[in-house]
């Protein structure tokens, strides 16, 4: 469950905001000052900061610059009246997070919350190479074979560089991680590391959300605001889906490289920036040059070093530790032991085609070890599950009520666990919230809705089991 400070002077902000986000399913620390919020850290890290302008003896502004000395990469939302936007900028360009400015509309100020808790995690979670069953607690990009080898020896040559990143390969191939991995091992690890999915940002919206707008530069623009490549000042931006980036924004990214340099939206202004650019994408890139969708000169300055993630079937002995790491994970994950799996198992694996590979086998272990009894995964579980009926799912003469019932039963029986009743309720959970998201298509907002949850609780969910998606229709 992830932590955030409050530091704001303002006792009745301070006791609404924790009402707020504890509903909401966090963890809630407050201080009236600087210095009380400084000693907070010190004595233990949050996962965010929000932090007010206005603060009696260190302003928000010192504060800001004391909480990036003691841990750099803790994201800080920081929250301000119109009068002292400039120096919230400021902070900004200075690595915060972002500004929310006062009074704020509560949905807006959750989003911007879920967002900076997500960048968190995405720098401060190392990604482990070729981990082990025993260390699966973390993300791990997995593999002995040859093509994963030339991954590795390419993540440990470019990552110490400045150079651009192009990341390739099929969707579930592990394209974000690599580009945590670079950023990790990069000279910039302590610097922002801030993520754009380029389709999951309505297009009208992207362009401002990637480089700010100038105050009156659209209706509503009632202020200047800082974009989140500026945002990102010294550090990485990771373009996710760059392939269906629109080609009116492609135009300023490639500006971004060959100058260093954006405008933003309704400013004359050239400001200089120091980010460096990793961009993925699962699409076929010379066909889109062919077809007019992508532009030449961005292709060629993205493509200065390219690193190709091969597709699992083009690494079948890779099968056997993957699977054991993800069956030591998803174990963990739902509160069992790890009930190993059977040689003639792994044959089944192997013989898969795997069309949504890494991703794919990840669901299909979960889904195996889900409804398993806690013997040995068998081959038959595995068919199950990837012909997605699974064990306890429901027959044309069974009811609901009933499937649930004989799954409870089947659990009980199994004697996996000594807490039973928090292991189903895990378990199933997990199962459900994996479905929603597997019907809205990845999009958060609607499975949120779906399921009749808050999307930040959703999100603290989704960290908790660990649940991998991917993202076919565009948040709301």
């Amino acid at each position: 469950m992830s932590t955030i400070l409050i530091i704001d002077d303002d006792d009745q902000l301070r006791i609404s905001f924790e009402k707020l986000l504890t509903e909401e399913g966090y963890t809630i620390q407050c201080a009236p000052s600087g210095e009380a919020g400084l000693r907070l850290i010190r004595a233990q890290v949050p996962d965010l900061v929000i932090l007010d302008m206005r603060l009696p003896g260190m302003n928000g502004l010192e504060t800001f610059q004391a909480i990036h000395k003691i841990e750099p990469k803790l994201p800080v939302i920081m929250m301000t009246a119109f009068g002292t936007t400039e120096t919230a900028i400021e902070a900004t360009k200075m690595g915060a997070f972002d500004y929310i400015l006062k009074p704020f509309e509560i949905p807006d100020m959750l989003e911007n919350i879920n967002q900076a808790l997500e960048a968190g995690r995405f720098m401060r979670s190392p990604v482990g190479m070729n981990a082990t069953p025993d260390d699966a607690s973390g993300d791990a990009i997995i593999g002995r074979s040859r093509p994963m080898q030339d991954v590795y020896k390419a993540i440990g040559r470019v990552s110490p560089t400045n150079a651009t990143v192009l990341i390739r390969g099929e969707s579930g191939t592990g394209k974000e991680l690599v580009a945590r991995a670079v950023y990790q091992h990069s000279t910039r690890a302590n610097k922002p590391f801030i993520v754009i999915n380029c389709v999951a940002i309505p297009e009208n919206l992207l362009e401002s959300e990637l480089f700010g707008y100038e105050k009156g530069a659209f209706t509503g623009a009632s202020h200047r605001r800082v974009g989140k490549i500026e945002q990102a000042s010294g550090g990485t931006v990771f373009l996710d889906e760059i392939g269906d980036m629109p080609s009116s924004i492609q135009a300023k990214i490639l500006r971004l490289l060959q100058e260093r340099s954006i405008e933003r939206l309704g400013g004359r202004e050239t400001v200089p920036v120091d980010v460096r650019i990793i961009a993925a994408t699962n699409r076929d890139l010379e066909a889109a040059l062919s077809g007019g969708r992508f532009r030449e000169d961005l292709y060629y300055r993205l493509k200065v070093v390219t690193i190709w993630l091969p597709p699992l079937r083009e690494r079948i002995e890779d099968i056997p530790q993957l699977t054991n790491y993800f069956l030591s994970r998803c174990a963990a994950e739902v509160g069992i032991d790890n009930p190993g799996i059977m040689k003639e198992a792994i044959a089944t694996l192997k013989s898969h085609s795997w069309p949504g590979n890494v991703r794919e086998i990840y669901n299909i272990i979960q889904k195996a070890l889900i409804f398993n009894r806690g013997a040995p995964v068998s081959a038959e579980d595995l068919a199950q599950a990837i012909s997605d009926r699974g064990q306890g799912a429901i027959n044309d003469n069974e009811s609901g009520d009933e499937a649930i019932r004989r799954w409870a039963r089947d659990a009980l029986n199994s004697k996996t666990t000594d807490n039973i009743f928090d292991a189903c309720v895990d378990r199933f959970a997990s199962l459900l919230i994996s479905e929603a998201l597997t019907v809205t298509g990845g999009n958060r907002s609607r499975a949120a809705k779906l399921l009749g949850l808050s999307r930040p609780t959703l999100h603290s969910k989704i960290e908790k089991y660990r649940l991998k998606f991917e993202t076919s229709v565009r948040e709301e």
